[in-house]
């Protein structure tokens, strides 16, 4: 009746059927519908309220059964928003009796859930069609803005989003990481597979590195087996794959072309074409040019020229600037010499009296210990600079500064004047 909580049947007219519902009525809801129906047990309720719509009285729908409850749960977080509006929309309304017993709480708007348990018997049933589909139709065009505003503010910004706009660059190791760097500048991202300290050669990409790789718009790597699996993950890439080994002069097995700045530079220059960055790229290779000549001159004038090494990676700095490599180990710094091998080494490095061992930062000094011990040998650091250390990184140091630390190295161990 007008002024107090009625249980009511109400219509959905996106999902057809009758809920059963507690709602304060009055003669301005009756009056703003375009169809009111009710059912009462007395012929003077079913007057006071018909009365004033002038609608005929439709006793069908007493009959019918709800065909879904409301559901009085919390909302999800992406409904958080249009949910205000539905319960500013559906003020006063309470669900089902069996979803008032399952939950046991009141609903949005004060109403008791026990009302609708206490009531003996449907005294009032009304079907709000109009009312029914303004609310969900209004609902709907809430909650699709609230998708929708998010997507289109992502999408509106474009590149301008995590990266701000950089060119996105995955490089297999640190060199290649360090020439992106250089020449790209601000304009890209790079994303070195290889974490600091470790060794390159077999590093296993993660679930998350091959994604990288198939997001990246530029991978750079070395082709010819020195990482399998970026080789691998590169043939799946969406951006550009550039295996920058292919078409360069060098030696047949040996991937370690950073050694040599010469050769080095042509990679630098072939990165800078890839990223559309020629003039940095230039600069960079004008770089390793005076690195070179460095190079060639501190190594000029020597009392010997043979460099005993943990593994063999120098060939190409060996080829360059005519030193005679003696490798304890092969390409691989994970491939154990045999007893035998030790044995040859030991016989080389007192036969030519060479007074130096040179071992690895990212390896076990180990094995060059044990050379070292068995021909009364010193041993010192070259680095191979497949990576920096962690420490190495935060101490300022770079390819060029381990470049000419590897050239003092080598003019202290063969005694270059």
């Amino acid at each position: 009746m007008p002024g107090r909580d009625e249980p009511v049947l109400l219509r959905n007219a996106v999902e057809p059927g009758a809920e059963l519902a507690v709602v304060q009525l009055d003669d301005a809801v009756a009056l703003g519908a375009d169809e009111v129906m009710v059912v009462a047990l007395g012929a003077a309720a079913v007057a006071e309220l018909a009365g004033p719509v002038g609608e005929d009285v439709d006793d069908a729908l007493v009959r019918e059964e709800p065909e879904r409850p409301v559901d009085g749960r919390e909302p999800e977080a992406l409904a958080a928003g249009p949910q205000a509006l539905v319960e500013l929309l559906g003020r006063h309304v309470v669900g089902l009796c069996e979803e008032l017993r399952e939950h046991g709480r009141a609903l949005p708007g004060g109403a008791d859930p026990r009302l609708g348990q206490e009531l003996p018997g449907a005294t009032l049933l009304l079907g709000a069609r109009h009312g029914a589909m303004l609310a969900t139709v209004i609902t709907r065009i809430v909650l699709i803005l609230a998708l929708a505003v998010p997507l289109a503010v992502a999408g509106c910004g474009g590149d301008a989003g995590a990266d701000g706009g950089r060119t996105e660059v995955v490089a297999g190791f640190y060199p290649l990481a360090f020439a992106a760097e250089e020449i790209g500048g601000d304009g890209v991202e790079v994303a070195n597979l290889t974490p600091a300290g470790a060794e390159p050669h077999d590093v296993e990409l993660s679930v998350r590195d091959v994604e990288r790789v198939r997001s990246a718009d530029i991978v750079l790597f070395l082709g010819d087996g020195f990482q399998p699996s970026l080789e691998e993950a590169a043939g799946s890439a969406n951006g550009e794959a550039v295996d920058l080994l292919a078409g360069l002069d060098r030696i047949e097995g040996d991937p370690h072309v950073w050694l040599d700045p010469f050769r080095f530079a042509a990679v630098v220059e072939r990165i800078g074409a890839v990223l559309g960055a020629e003039a940095a790229a230039r600069e960079l290779a004008a770089r390793l040019g005076a690195l070179d000549d460095e190079l060639r001159t501190g190594l000029a004038d020597c009392e010997r020229r043979e460099v005993v090494t943990a593994h063999d990676a120098f060939a190409y700095l060996g080829e360059r600037y005519d030193l005679e490599l003696i490798p304890i180990a092969g390409v691989s710094p994970e491939a154990e010499p045999s007893a035998r091998d030790l044995e040859r080494v030991a016989d080389l490095v007192r036969a030519r009296g060479a007074p130096t061992v040179f071992v690895e930062p990212l390896l076990s000094p180990e094995v060059g210990e044990t050379v070292a011990r068995e021909t009364g040998a010193e041993t010192a650091v070259l680095d191979p600079l497949e990576g920096l250390t962690e420490e190495a990184l935060d101490g300022g140091e770079d390819y060029f500064s381990v470049m000419r630390a590897n050239l003092a190295a080598l003019r202290e161990g063969l005694g270059c004047r």
